[in-house]
């Protein structure tokens, strides 16, 4: 059987249908709707197959409509402009005749210039805490199902949380969140697979954020989350098969919305990316 991260790449891996066309399997994982971080990935991951030299320095998505994920979505790539230092791609992603997802993303060839980057958060490092065995000995026995659940499941990204607590309290909590991810496997050396990929990780914790406040959790069956938007933006070369800390925050929550910001550093103190997200939170009656 493959592992996890075997299956994302395969899934990353889009099969070309035309020019600037492309078909997308999703990941099999037993939820409802199709994860936002794939779709975004597989997004990147379809501009990237029509840019050549150059890398990604930002994108900015919509995500319209839930996905299906028993069906294949069609990735259609608009090259709107090949420029001398920057190059911009538009993506579409159709399922069933209808757009769920679009994205905007800009490449740009390789320059020097000023740089500068605020300071990684002063936490504890990746091999200094619980690794995912570890936290469902420790902390898993007593928790719902449901996050029994989601965290005995594979999974391509291993998480390292530098504070658990969200997880497991009702405690309302600061809205922000330290997390290290990576990929459970290795990666090819592709910057364009790793950007694919870091993508899809991207997606994974930040709406969390917005809950902590509340002392609410994603877990909570009166909740209804979704992502509504997602931008990124690259600032340096890395790789997801290494550890990346994931500080994020969020700003503000209201109007059923939550708003929230993440930055990734390399285990060197690097800034290497930034994200941001607003997503719907709606409370919903139970029946």
């Amino acid at each position: 059987m493959k592992s996890a991260v075997e299956q994302l790449l395969e899934s990353l891996d889009l099969e070309p249908l035309e020019v600037n066309l492309f078909r997308g399997r999703s990941l099999q994982v037993g939820w409802q709707r199709i994860f936002g971080g794939q779709v975004i990935g597989q997004a990147v991951a379809a501009a990237a197959r029509t840019v050549a030299d150059r890398a990604i320095h930002s994108l900015h998505a919509y995500f319209l409509r839930p996905g299906d994920p028993s069906y294949p979505i069609v990735y259609e790539v608009d090259r709107i402009r090949d420029g001398g230092s920057f190059t911009t791609r538009r993506v579409l992603a159709i399922q069933k005749g209808e757009p769920i997802f679009s994205m905007a993303a800009s490449y740009h060839k390789a320059e020097t210039g000023l740089t500068h980057q605020i300071a990684m958060p002063d936490v504890p490092g990746p091999d200094d805490l619980p690794s995912e065995a570890e936290l469902r000995e420790r902390y898993l026995a007593e928790a719902p199902e449901n996050v029994r659940r989601y965290w005995m499941r594979p999974r391509p990204i291993e998480l390292r949380p530098v504070d658990f607590r969200h997880y497991v309290s009702r405690e309302p909590l600061e809205p922000t969140q330290f997390v290290w991810l990576r990929a459970t496997g290795p990666l090819p050396d592709d910057p364009s697979v790793h950007a694919a990929v870091l993508a899809y990780a991207s997606d994974t914790t930040l709406l969390d954020t917005s809950l902590f406040a509340h002392g609410r959790s994603v877990f909570d069956h009166d909740l209804r989350l979704a992502s509504l938007d997602h931008a990124m933006w690259f600032h340096a070369p890395f790789r997801v098969d290494d550890w990346l800390l994931y500080a994020q925050d969020s700003p503000a929550t209201g109007a059923g919305r939550g708003f929230n910001r993440g930055t990734l550093f390399d285990r060197t103190g690097r800034l290497v990316a930034s994200a941001v997200q607003e997503g719907v939170i709606r409370q919903v009656r139970q029946s």
